[in-house]
């Protein structure tokens, strides 16, 4: 099974599972970096909870997912239309204040991770934030039948190395917000693109 099969095949176990997590803390400082009403690229929208909250607060949001699964529940429970893309496939240029990529772009491998997030840079302006996560450590695999790349602090450094328009502007390790999954550990990213 691949990672968008699992999605398309596990869709409601998923949602259950993301949907009502209550993750403001971090979608709030990814926010304080933005100005009002900006315009946010929801990268891999999952469930569209943060696509839902980022519109609660003002924002303007574009949001893909691959799974057509999730994009159907995430367009009806945001209220915006989700579209059905790959990440491969983002083309756009200077688009965007920010981007979100929650435990999003951690189902890539490392190897198509630095295309992506050269793709990303490109679509976010300049001086734009992008937020991104990883399972933290140095795993590459299958995980529960789901493709996983984790990224600690080194790791994280070289695949950097690819963008050198980004800077980390905040890195920090947090627990998993999931019921009976605090022991799991996150590694949380703050990137900006520089002029």
């Amino acid at each position: 099974m691949n990672t968008l099969d699992y999605y398309n095949s596990k869709t409601d176990e998923f949602i259950s599972s993301t949907v009502d997590v209550d993750f403001s803390k971090t979608q709030d400082k990814f926010l304080a970096k933005l100005s009002p009403k900006a315009h946010i690229l929801d990268f891999g929208c999952g469930s569209g909870r943060d696509t839902k909250y980022f519109l609660e607060q003002g924002f303007k949001v574009t949001a893909i997912d691959g799974s057509v699964e999730l994009c159907k529940f995430a367009s009806e429970f945001a209220g915006v239309t989700v579209k059905q893309m790959y990440f491969q496939d983002l083309d756009e240029v200077d688009a965007y204040d920010g981007i979100w990529a929650c435990a999003s772009i951690l189902h890539l491998h490392y190897g198509e991770l630095q295309g992506v997030l050269g793709k990303m840079v490109r679509a976010v302006k300049d001086n734009g934030v992008i937020y991104t996560s990883f399972k933290y450590g140095t795993f590459e695999g299958e995980r529960n039948g789901r493709y996983f790349t984790d990224c600690d602090e080194a790791k994280l450094a070289e695949l950097l190395k690819c963008v050198p328009e980004l800077t980390v502007e905040e890195l920090w390790v947090t627990g998993d917000v999931r019921e009976g999954r605090g022991n799991e550990k996150w590694l949380n990213l703050l990137l900006r693109k520089g002029n």
